[in-house]
């Protein structure tokens, strides 16, 4: 599950924790990362899929250096077996 992947190598290479969902009954961190796949599809038997990756914080300036922290873990991912391609798509604030 692509979402599982990710999920767990953004882990590993960033401070903050990454979700799938806010966990309930947690104490929430200040700066803290949500997944959330958008869409998917298959083309000549290779999945694909688009990730929303949220990064928040408590400015808006916080928020942008976490997302520079997660645009730039994310250009390592390729090198897991189970990626074949990684492209942004966009980001915003």
């Amino acid at each position: 599950m692509i979402e599982k992947i990710i999920l767990d190598y953004l882990n590993n290479a960033l401070e903050q924790p990454v979700w799938l969902e806010i966990p309930k009954g947690e104490v929430i961190p200040a700066e803290y990362v949500l997944l959330e796949k958008t869409g998917s599809n298959r083309e000549n038997h290779i999945n694909y899929a688009m990730i929303a990756i949220q990064s928040y914080a408590d400015s808006v300036y916080a928020a942008a250096s976490l997302n520079e922290a997660v645009k730039a873990a994310m250009e390592g991912i390729i090198t897991l077996n189970e990626i074949g391609k990684a492209k942004l798509n966009s980001d915003y604030n």
